[in-house]
């Protein structure tokens, strides 16, 4: 009987450790994208912001599962409080798509998001997933196929900056007592 209590709690301690983690990473992806942006000139109101780095990261230090609730729900607050509403179904899908992929790739034949070139390859291919969305749903938005083409170059931005900055600090995190005790 014992034993069975303890497996509960800790199933209990653990399902919660995820849920304050999971809220944790997704408030970090709203406040990266929040308070440091760049509304771009070009496309459909694109922005240049931090958030896809944090998404990157937390898809590669946590897996795929907190990556994709990551960047919907924290890229899909930012879009409800920031005046931008009716982009966030889009991004909902478009960020968890990207976190998803990055997660898996990254965590893939037995790796935790340890191996530089996985990590590296799981952003690259996570990018034109996240362009078709937005690239979908825009020309969906607008009825038009042309337009939404202006917006690629500012998201191929965003997604390459993101990646320059969500690789060194990866490793740096995976080098310390945490990721090197629980990962």
């Amino acid at each position: 009987m014992q034993n069975i209590q303890n497996q509960s709690y800790n199933n209990t301690r653990t399902k919660t450790f995820d849920l304050v983690l999971t809220a944790i990473l997704a408030t970090l992806v709203l406040v990266s994208t929040l308070f440091i942006n760049i509304k771009l000139p070009i496309g459909q109101g694109g922005l240049i912001h931090l958030g896809t780095s944090m998404l990157f990261i937390s898809a590669i230090l946590f897996g795929p599962k907190k990556g994709a609730l990551a960047g919907a729900i924290g890229m899909g607050l930012f879009d409800v409080l920031g005046g931008w509403l009716i982009w966030a179904p889009i991004t909902i899908v478009a960020r968890a798509l990207q976190g998803f992929i990055v997660g898996k790739i990254a965590w893939s034949m037995g790796h935790r998001g340890d191996n530089l070139g996985f990590n590296i390859l799981a952003a690259i291919v996570s990018m034109p997933v996240m362009l078709a969305v937005y690239y979908v749903g825009q020309g969906f938005m607008y009825n038009n196929w042309v337009a939404p083409l202006a917006s690629i170059p500012g998201d191929i931005i965003q997604n390459v900056v993101g990646l320059f900055i969500a690789i060194p600090v990866c490793i740096v995190l995976k080098k310390t007592p945490y990721f090197r005790r629980n990962f």
